[in-house]
């Protein structure tokens, strides 16, 4: 694309952010319970919408070379993915479950499945990757340094006549599974010439051999024919690659080079424009600095002496909190500025008793929902305030003011605007010139009391202590290792196995298709169970937007901790390993086997959870991964894992958790597949979000099928079945799909493609004899997310639905009679 479409791209976002930002003040009213569903089918439709906004920005962030719109860009994107966590949090307090079913509104605006899915911005990894690199490079130095004392430990050593010995056995094996096969089909030869030389030829006359021979060329020819007729008819329609796929792939390859081509044009144009940034900034100072320099005295000594004939006194000079001097430089007379401190005094004071006003009314409201037995459930639905929002507006008015009648004329070869970067630099020596002479007048001011008024300097009079309120201050965190540098703390977890490499998984590839009946299924009045698709956006937001950005992490809202519950092999693991790689996240792993022997003792489990925390926190992004999380909240330890004492960081770590704020990029993830072992409370209370992964649906196994076998280098034909094998498979996770995969698709059965196409029953039998995911074990996993605090709310919510259409009924059946 060129620079004028990414302009016409960026120019309909804002119209599409205008219309977006009309429908916010609607939302933000009060609306009854009872409309609930139109409530949460506005805001999903907003969602979906600043979904689109979020694609929309990435592409032009990624691709716009002009360093000014970028800055504006980055702004925007950051704050548009801070609104789409918003709402997804505004949904999830609406819908009261983790997954939403949004197929009604997807017909309804004419969307795609594909119009669901969360983008991940590219700048994620591309403007952090000398970091990681660097990280990488020390990494792999301390676990060379390892290495030796590991294989020789782990890795038996074999004297040369054993190594001999087991080559000749493997060799003498090899031999005779070859000549097993070669006597096979030589005593099929000797039965079939057996069975000939018994039964005889059957002798065909001249007329019934050519009929024959026409009769089998006739099907071959016609075959041939259908098939082709066939494979013309789906590629018209789109359901497979057209021939001209090379061609396709071709230009693709053109557009990427030609995309990081721009990316390598917007680093120079970067260091240019922060050259014209430092050159802009000196000259001003330069050649203005001085003038504003003494306007700004005048304007302040005027100020003194019209104070001083108004009142007999000079004033009390604007504190720095204030706004010091910038409020006399703003056209305003001396009344007019001790009028605005004074409100400002008595607007404090307003607010500190709306405030007590506001906790009263509160308290009130408590004790009548105490006295009258209602539910906790609120009578009226608002969305809650936002951060996100005005730094959207700001962006959107600075693009509306400035950036939108401004086409590539104005900066021509993508540089830089100088007009905007003087009007801004300006403004920064300004403030840099305000703060120098904000110092001079103080102690002019004083001097004019003194030799004016006689009249030394007024002492500040402090904030009086209101009776009966008490100031809770947040503890800060001891910092137990503050003799030691970062560089040795990281090297011990290294050492102790605490920070791993994590392995790159694209997010992506955990794939699975999203949910197409939800909104029947909710009709019905069934919960509908989350795909593997649903699963895979939940992570998208609550791990990978959050940390990829400190901007996004410090305006969304703050989530500490994820919970993962599912059987075994659905992943839980590699979605972990995907956040990391998505956001360059450092790995740490606190699980209780690998926590056994390290750090003895109760200081030892203190200082263990403050490296690994203070760690976490220097090299954020990071990800503190707990396998098996039901361990640490055990309601009875079994004799087999009290050796391994499973809940010593249990205290610590919930207390690590809770000095998090929201510019750490810390977040914690715990994967189970037995949360029934552990305390209710405990675990709830430790971990935030609570994502259940329960067996894939007929659609997701479909895809999971055809993207694993594909993935081995194998493209799907006629012969392989893949629907039988979805229908087949039910019960089954994605682990024994990929185990089921790779026991048939061996480098012999690959070489054997061409001769002998795939069919579906090669991968039975593997998969007869893997353990599918059995109907009581998910059930028991159903019946644990409903005891959460979320699913005890769900199910109140449609018990609470269901009396009150029971009594709507009973009301129209009494009409009735």
């Amino acid at each position: 694309m060129s620079e004028g479409s990414y302009q016409r791209l960026w120019d309909s976002s804002h119209l599409i952010l205008q219309e977006l930002l009309d429908q916010e003040k609607p939302l933000q009213e009060p609306v009854p319970d009872r409309e609930r569903p139109s409530f949460q089918y506005r805001l999903s439709s907003l969602y979906l919408c600043y979904l689109r906004l979020l694609r929309h920005f990435d592409t032009l962030y990624d691709q716009m070379v002009q360093p000014q719109k970028r800055r504006l860009l980055r702004r925007l994107l950051d704050s548009v993915a801070a609104r789409v966590l918003e709402l997804k949090d505004e949904l999830v307090r609406v819908d009261l479950c983790e997954t939403h079913c949004l197929d009604q509104l997807l017909h309804d605006l004419k969307l795609t499945p594909a119009d669901l899915e969360v983008p991940i911005p590219k700048y994620f990894l591309l403007e952090q990757s000398s970091v990681l690199k660097e990280r990488e490079q020390m990494l792999a130095e301390i676990l060379s340094s390892l290495k030796p004392v590991l294989s020789e430990e782990s890795v038996p050593v074999l004297s040369r006549t054993e190594a001999i010995i087991l080559l000749q056995r493997a060799e003498r094996a090899r031999q005779g599974r070859l000549r097993a096969t070669f006597m096979r089909e030589i005593r099929k030869e000797e039965e079939h010439d057996r069975k000939i030389r018994e039964e005889g030829w059957h002798r065909f006359s001249q007329d019934e051999a050519a009929i024959t021979i026409q009769k089998v060329w006739k099907g071959y020819r016609q075959r041939k024919h259908t098939q082709q007729d066939r494979r013309t008819e789906m590629e018209f329609i789109g359901m497979l690659p057209s021939s001209s796929q090379a061609e396709h792939l071709g230009i693709m390859a053109r557009a990427s080079l030609r995309e990081d081509v721009r990316r390598l044009r917007q680093v120079e144009k970067e260091e240019e424009f922060q050259l014209a940034i430092a050159k802009t900034h000196e000259a001003l100072r330069e050649l203005e600095g001085p003038d504003m320099k003494e306007k700004m005295k005048e304007q302040i000594r005027q100020w003194f002496i019209e104070c001083h004939a108004l009142t007999g006194r000079f004033p009390d000079y604007p504190d720095e909190s204030l706004g010091g001097s910038y409020l006399i430089f703003a056209d305003k007379t001396p009344e007019q500025v001790k009028m605005e401190l004074e409100m400002q005094v008595q607007e404090s004071k307003k607010r500190e008793q709306e405030k007590s006003k506001g906790k009263e009314k509160e308290k009130e409201e408590k004790e009548k929902k105490g006295k009258t037995g209602e539910g906790e459930a609120d009578a009226t639905l608002r969305m809650l305030p936002s951060r996100s929002i005005p730094v959207i507006r700001a962006g959107h008015e600075e693009h509306t003011n400035w950036w939108e009648n401004r086409y590539e004329s104005f900066h021509p070869n993508q540089s830089f605007d100088s007009e905007t970067l003087q009007v801004e630099q300006r403004k920064e020596v300004e403030q840099e010139i305000r703060i120098q002479v904000d110092e001079l007048m103080r102690q002019e001011l004083k001097s004019l009391r003194l030799a004016v008024d006689r009249e030394e300097g007024r002492p500040l009079k402090p904030p009086k202590k209101k009776p009966g309120k008490k100031v809770w201050k947040k503890k800060m965190e001891k910092d137990l290792t503050a003799d030691r540098s970062m560089d040795s703390l990281f090297k011990e977890l290294v050492i102790f196995g605490l920070l791993k490499k994590s392995e790159a998984v694209a997010l992506k590839d955990y794939v699975g298709d999203c949910l197409y009946l939800g909104s029947t299924l909710h009709l019905a009045n069934r919960f509908p169970m989350p795909s593997l698709f649903d699963i895979r956006q939940n992570m998208a937001l609550y791990g990978v937007l959050r940390l990829g950005s400190p901007d996004i992490h410090s305006m969304a809202p703050l989530i500490r901790s994820i919970l993962l519950v599912g059987p075994p092999g659905m992943g839980k693991k590699m979605l972990v390993k995907a956040v990391c790689t998505e956001t360059g996240a450092n790995l740490f792993d606190l699980s209780p086997s690998n926590l056994q022997g390290k750090y003895p003792g109760k200081t030892g489990v203190q200082m263990l959870v403050h490296v690994v925390f203070k760690v976490a926190r220097y090299l954020q992004p990071s990800v503190i991964w707990i396998g098996n999380a039901e361990k640490n909240f055990y309601k009875r330890v079994p004799k087999e894992d009290k050796e391994m004492d499973p809940k010593r960081i249990k205290k610590d770590l919930a207390k690590a958790l809770r000095l998090l704020s929201p510019g750490d990029r810390v977040v914690l993830i715990g994967t189970t597949d037995r949360p029934q072992v552990a305390e209710m409370k405990g675990l709830c209370s430790t971990y935030q979000r609570i994502l259940l992964l329960p067996r894939p649906d007929y659609a997701s196994r479909y895809v999971l099928w055809k993207h694993m076998i594909e993935a081995r280098g194998v493209q799907a034909t006629q012969a392989l079945d893949i629907s039988a094998l979805a229908k087949v498979s039910d019960g089954y996770t994605p682990g024994c799909i990929l185990q089921a995969i790779q026991a048939v698709l061996t480098e012999r059965r690959l070489l054997q493609l061409a001769r002998r196409p795939l069919v579906a029953s090669e991968f039975l039998g593997h998969l007869a004899k893997l353990d599918p995911v059995y109907r009581e074990e998910e059930e028991s996993l159903k019946d644990w997310y409903f005891k959460t605090p979320l699913g005890q709310k769900k199910m109140k919510l449609s018990q609470d639905q269901d009396a009150a259409e029971e009594a709507k009924l009973a009301k129209e059946k009494k009409k009735r009679k």
